[in-house]
């Protein structure tokens, strides 16, 4: 993996233009990523902008305070691939990009930093770690060959991106080099329990009424292993609440003993369709969003469709069931 990392650290020295993205939409792992990449890089005096596919989701606006991460325009930003590399951060997957997809072939050199299982049909190369808490995480090791240091700002937004996807340090890929990483954020000026309030506790009323909307729906199968939510159109017409409330809502079913995979299937305001699923380990999720041009880590993973809202439940139901027939448990060692 130091080969790996070497890798980065080179494509970093080799380049003085810079051009950052993520995953569309952004969550605290991937905007914390691209904060931290634009620290390290102005210290090294590089040229840097990053620019999404969207505008960064309200929920995570306390991370950007300084208005770091910025929107793609064709028509403002059509000259920088040219003279530009470009560094994906929190996905090695291009297709998961939205927009972005299009103009990536456009850079002069492309590389990914990312901690989800690799994609098999992604053409990405990079730095992948599928042992990492975050790409928060490897940033920080970045950083460390680097010898760069963050200031306290980049240091909340890195922390925030570090305690988001690690599960505020419950989930099983969570390790010392975690901790190790959140201490020194810490040290650099980062307060967990201001971040855990950001992310914990600033929901909206509408969101509450989305998610009593959405918990009424559920619906258990294979003997009560399997829970389903689905989460539709009206419903946020009804409430008023936005999308990306309903993202937390995939990890509530997981609270009971019984259950072992939680599954969400969504309708964002436009009609599309998206599916999330958690696993607590008989099945590895991400193989499963892989069938559906999705992917993720083997607990927790996503895909969009194009089918309609039943019939992407059928089928990922189906494709559910079939994994937790299988005889062997997975072995979450190699999570």
């Amino acid at each position: 993996m130091l080969d790996s990392r070497q890798k980065i650290i080179d494509f970093i020295t080799q380049n003085t233009h810079f051009v950052l993205t993520t995953h569309d939409p952004a969550d605290a792992d991937g905007i914390g990523a691209e904060i931290a990449m634009i620290h390290i890089l102005q210290k090294l005096r590089k040229e840097v902008q990053a620019l999404n596919a969207s505008a960064v989701p309200e929920r995570f606006s306390f991370m950007d305070i300084r208005n770091l991460v910025g929107v793609w325009k064709s028509e403002k930003h059509q000259d920088l691939p040219g003279k530009s590399a470009l560094i994906i951060l929190d996905t090695s997957d291009e297709f998961h990009t939205g927009a972005m997809k299009e103009i990536i072939p456009q850079f002069q050199a492309v590389m990914a930093i990312d901690h989800h299982e690799l994609n098999p049909h992604s053409t990405l190369d990079g730095y992948i770690d599928p042992t990492a808490a975050a790409t928060c995480e490897m940033i920080m090791q970045i950083a460390g060959d680097l010898n760069i240091s963050l200031d306290r700002e980049t240091a909340r937004a890195v922390y925030a991106g570090l305690n988001f996807d690690s599960g505020s340090f419950a989930y099983s890929k969570t390790t010392a080099r975690t901790f190790k990483a959140a201490q020194l954020l810490v040290e650099a000026g980062a307060m967990p329990y201001e971040i855990y309030g950001e992310l914990n506790e600033s929901a909206s009323t509408a969101s509450l009424l989305l998610q009593s909307q959405v918990l009424a729906s559920l619906t258990l199968y294979c003997g009560g292993r399997v829970a389903v939510q689905i989460l539709r159109q009206g419903d946020l017409a009804s409430t008023g609440a936005a999308f990306e409330d309903a993202e937390s809502f995939i990890n509530i079913p997981l609270k009971s003993k019984e259950i072992l995979v939680s599954i969400l299937v969504k309708e964002t305001s436009e009609g599309k369709i998206r599916c999330s699923l958690r696993s607590k380990g008989l099945v590895n999720v991400s193989q499963i969003a892989q069938q559906f041009s999705g992917g993720g880590h083997a607990l927790a993973a996503g895909f969009r469709s194009d089918l309609t809202l039943e019939e992407t439940l059928s089928r990922v139901l189906e494709k559910v069931k079939a994994a937790l027939e299988l005889p062997s448990k997975l072995n979450t060692d190699k999570l």
